[in-house]
């Protein structure tokens, strides 16, 4: 007893077999270009985390210049940034400095006696 299969698959014809050809040929080439795209983020990621992302300073010795009879009030220091709060004579104010040159890069004052 022999059984008879639908599923016999007929030949294609020529102008079928490039298309399935060329279909396999973009499959191939997304894979491909997915993949890379995976190793390329988790390397950034990698580095990321090897090199510790931050660039402030690791060591800093400074003086920074501040005003005869100033009284620090507070100190802050975020995003390659110094700002330190200061009152000079129930004046107070905000002073801001470069961390990598600690350069002053401006200021707020708040007077209360206007």
């Amino acid at each position: 007893m022999t059984q008879s299969t639908d599923n016999d698959e007929k030949p294609l014809d020529p102008a079928q077999e490039v298309i399935v050809r060329k279909l396999k040929r973009m499959s191939l080439v997304s894979t491909l270009v997915m993949v890379g795209g995976f190793l390329v983020v988790f390397g950034v990621i990698a580095y990321r985390m090897s090199t510790g992302g931050g660039s402030a300073p690791k060591w800093i010795d400074a003086t920074l210049p501040l005003p005869a009879g100033a009284r620090v009030i507070s100190t802050t220091a975020s995003d390659g940034r110094l700002v330190v709060t200061i009152e000079v004579g129930g004046i107070t104010e905000v002073r801001f400095f470069d961390l990598q040159t600690m350069e002053s890069r401006g200021r707020v004052t708040f007077d209360a006696r206007k």
